[in-house]
């Protein structure tokens, strides 16, 4: 139950964020190592920081890091997750970013994030910093057809549409999702949702129902 928890990679700063999380839970440690004879949590983790380019290459599985497009946060990184005949990658949270397409270029799947602008403007509506949110999402985030204009330039075999915004406007189903996006996607597209498992190698989810 207590063995090593192993590497924990992020971008810089992470490893600051470990530390001081550890000092603030101080109290907290050193009384369950006296009192219940728990491990030092501080000696379970080892911290890696990555930046763009190599992450891991270990047993067969290679990550990759390229910097995306995300004010006002500088260090944002997509990440291509391959093993074996498998290739997988996540756009992390990104304005429009061209480049990604070449870094995404062939993988079995790419998760990207999405937005639908007629539900921007109703989430902004109801908000009250709603002129700067908008500001922010329209700067920092892409667009449902964003996303699948990446897709479609780098040939993937699959988009997983995530980060949905707005993720709770009851007006918005998968529909208006897969309209958005079809207008520059044509493959096999899914909307991810709490609870769904997606599979390399195209199977149905192991939770839900996929849109084809």
């Amino acid at each position: 139950m207590f063995s090593n928890w192993g590497p924990v990679y992020g971008p810089s700063g992470t490893q600051d964020y470990w530390r001081h999380f550890c000092q603030a839970m101080d109290f907290d440690i050193e009384i369950r190592i006296v009192d219940e004879g728990r491990p030092d949590i501080r000696d379970l983790v080892t911290v890696t920081e990555y930046g763009e380019g190599a992450v891991l290459d270990e047993r067969g599985l290679v990550v990759t890091a390229l910097r995306v497009d995300h004010p006002p946060v500088a260090d944002c990184f997509a990440l291509r997750f391959e093993h074996g005949r498998g290739s997988v990658v996540f756009s992390a949270d990104t304005a429009f970013f061209p480049p990604l397409a070449g870094f995404a270029r062939g993988a079995d799947i790419l998760v990207h994030e999405a937005m639908l602008e007629e539900g921007v403007e109703r989430l902004v509506a109801r908000t009250g910093n709603g002129a700067r949110l908008r500001e922010h999402l329209f700067a920092s985030h892409s667009l449902a057809e964003e996303a699948g204009r990446i897709a479609s330039d780098a040939g993937v075999r699959r988009l997983v549409l995530n980060h949905l915004i707005p993720a709770d406007d009851p007006a918005i189903g998968e529909a208006d999702w897969a309209a958005a996006v079809r207008k520059t996607w044509s493959g096999d597209l899914t909307i991810a949702r709490d609870g769904l498992v997606v599979q390399l190698d195209g199977a149905k989810a192991a939770r839900g129902e996929e849109t084809a």
